[in-house]
């Protein structure tokens, strides 16, 4: 008789837990001097800030040394899973020959980690219990997908398993909402001046917001799945129940004390405690650009 497959992960296992990964996201993925990194690396190759414990030698000084893409950056538990599971705790610094299978594996397992994460929050959404049953079923393919060794990894369609799931994402998100709210799914909005829009159970997923003035604005039941929310000013803002707003978009933001957050969020470090800077009412050219095109 085969083994039970494993029940799906907790939302604990769906975090980073760097001290039981072999450093992958320093290694793994390619980035280029920009605003985000302040050298180039190619994939593959360690970040000479990586130490020989593979724990980041700047960690606390990432955003001043020019790193705020590594301090953004989740793999959603997708890092201590391939070096403890998948290899089974053999270090790549002591079997190089191993790092190249590693690193397939992770890019695999890493998206469908997200993809986990998003399935197990719309199970908390209360989804009518036909949906509920059609998200349970996927999380439980999904985690499936993830328990193979490196040689199925391979052969894992991320893409396809991603849109065949994804719709059920989109119908629990609907039906948190209904009635919903503007639309405002993929919208180009950087640096827009939405104070004054109402973002109530909007869709904003996939919506590019870096650095738009969101200050002071509730975001009650909106989605925000994907969306860029890099330098997007939240300050003041009510995130409280925000639909699938990951760390990771907060910690790409600015906020404040008041920043109303999710009881399972964190509010970053670096947001200044300062307290709501007033809502001025936007001029005429300034809330036209703010509108979608």
């Amino acid at each position: 008789m085969s083994p039970s497959p494993a029940p799906p992960p907790g939302s604990a296992q769906l975090r980073a837990d760097c001290g039981r990964c072999f450093g992958l996201c320093c290694v793994v993925p390619a980035f280029a001097r920009s605003a985000d990194f302040a050298i180039d690396k190619p994939a593959g190759q360690a970040c000479p800030n990586l130490g020989s414990d593979h724990r980041c030698g700047i960690h606390t000084e990432l955003r001043q040394r020019g790193f705020p893409g590594c301090t953004v950056f989740d793999c959603f538990g997708a890092g201590q899973q391939v070096s403890q599971v998948t290899f089974g705790g053999r270090d790549w610094r002591g079997a190089p020959e191993t790092l190249p299978a590693m690193a397939e594996a992770f890019a695999v397992l890493r998206p469908l980690h997200e993809l986990l994460w998003y399935v197990t929050e719309a199970l908390t959404l209360h989804p009518p219990a036909d949906l509920r049953d059609e998200l349970a079923r996927a999380r439980a393919e999904t985690a499936a997908l993830t328990e193979g060794d490196p040689t199925r990894l391979r052969t894992v369609d991320v893409a396809a398993h991603r849109d065949r799931v994804n719709p059920l994402l989109s119908q629990a998100s609907d039906t948190a909402r209904s009635p919903g709210g503007v639309d405002h799914r993929g919208a180009h909005l950087p640096g827009a001046d939405l104070r004054r829009v109402d973002l109530r159970r909007a869709n904003l997923r996939g919506a590019l917001l870096i650095g738009a003035d969101l200050r002071g604005v509730d975001l009650s039941l909106a989605d925000v799945t994907g969306a860029d929310l890099r330098g997007a000013d939240l300050r003041g803002s009510d995130l409280r129940n925000t639909l699938f707003l990951h760390q990771s978009q907060l910690d790409a933001a600015r906020g404040d004390a008041r920043t109303g957050l999710p009881a399972t969020r964190t509010r970053p470090p670096h947001w200044t405690a300062l307290p709501l800077t007033p809502v001025r009412q936007p001029s005429r050219a300034t809330a036209r650009r703010g509108r979608r095109r």
